[in-house]
């Protein structure tokens, strides 16, 4: 009898085991696989046409002129990785525009026109990796890919012939924006701002929020099986891959934006991230906005209050 159940309960853990170990597969294939369409330029450029119509006369000069240009840059990792940049004749700053979580990009250039257009910058666009038109087959969601927009921000000091750089970077952008901050910057960077918008405090935080908010389900054992996997695949935990970390090791001026009805990043995180950064910070809060919509309900503040913040000694 005894003998009986105590194969009985090795059976029920090995089916434990085995069934927590597929549902890791399964969360992190959710969470870090690239957008099967994600080389559709076609589609970007419809989507942003249709979400950001003001865009597109921009667009549409830029590709007139032949202004608007793209190129691929080898990272450390071997992997070959794209970009869009434009210059800005007699211009000595640069935009460097970070795209969200499975976007492009193409998705963001209504962020990149205004650095352009209305703010007088050079700007570089990439695809982050397993992105866009950038290789890598998982999603890094910010952490792995703070090397690569190191790497782009010597490309584009070459390129725009200047040191003098703006980290512009929205939800997964974001994080990627202040996981850069805790970096120590390349040679050829002299100055360095950052614009955070709607990023989180770490991957932890916000794969916890999400699985309790959409699926109702604690942290154990799948986050930290999910965390281990993911650590052992692709070299980073959960918990490791920390913009609120990274924040608390810069001291470069740093804008932080969060919409106050944000129910995808939550908006609460946005106050840690502000209090942990020492040095010059701002904060602004959009009321009434959903994820990454401030700059779409608050267009011309948006505006004026990046041109503050960078105009600011």
């Amino acid at each position: 009898m005894k003998r009986q159940l105590l194969i009985g309960l090795a059976v029920v853990a090995s089916i434990f085991v085995l069934a927590t170990v597929g549902a890791s597969y399964y969360m992190l294939d959710y969470s870090l696989s690239p957008d099967a369409d994600r080389a559709d330029t076609a589609k970007c450029f419809h989507q942003m046409a249709s979400r950001h119509p003001e865009t597109m006369p921009w667009i549409d000069s830029l590709k007139a002129c032949h202004a608007l240009r793209d190129t691929f840059v080898t990272m450390l990792s071997g992997e070959r990785h794209h970009a869009y940049f434009v210059h800005r004749d007699s211009s000595r700053r640069i935009a460097i525009v970070l795209h969200g979580w499975r976007n492009c990009a193409i998705d963001f250039f209504h962020i990149a026109r205004i650095y352009h257009q209305q703010l007088g910058f050079n700007v570089l666009i990439p695809d982050l990796h397993a992105h866009g038109l950038s290789e890598g087959t998982t999603i890094g969601m910010g952490w792995n890919e703070r090397h690569d927009v190191l790497r782009w921000m010597q490309v584009a000091a070459r390129l725009f012939h200047s040191g003098d750089f703006v980290v512009h970077g929205v939800s997964m952008g974001a994080a990627t924006a202040m996981n850069v901050s805790g970096e120590e910057m390349p040679q050829e960077v002299r100055s360095v701002r950052y614009v955070e918008d709607c990023g989180y405090t770490n991957v932890w935080d916000e794969f916890h929020y999400e699985m309790a908010e959409e699926f109702g389900l604690p942290d154990f054992p799948l986050m930290y099986t999910s965390s281990l996997l993911c650590k052992l695949s692709n070299g980073w935990s959960f918990g490791e891959a920390s913009p609120l970390r990274q924040v608390g090791k810069s001291h470069a001026p740093m804008l932080f934006i969060h919409g106050d009805n944000d129910h995808f990043v939550p908006s609460f995180m946005v106050h840690p991230l502000y209090e942990t950064k020492p040095g010059p910070k701002r904060l602004w809060i959009t009321k009434g906005t959903a994820h990454a919509l401030s700059y779409r309900n608050y267009p011309e503040e948006y505006v004026q209050r990046l041109r503050s913040f960078i105009l600011t000694p």
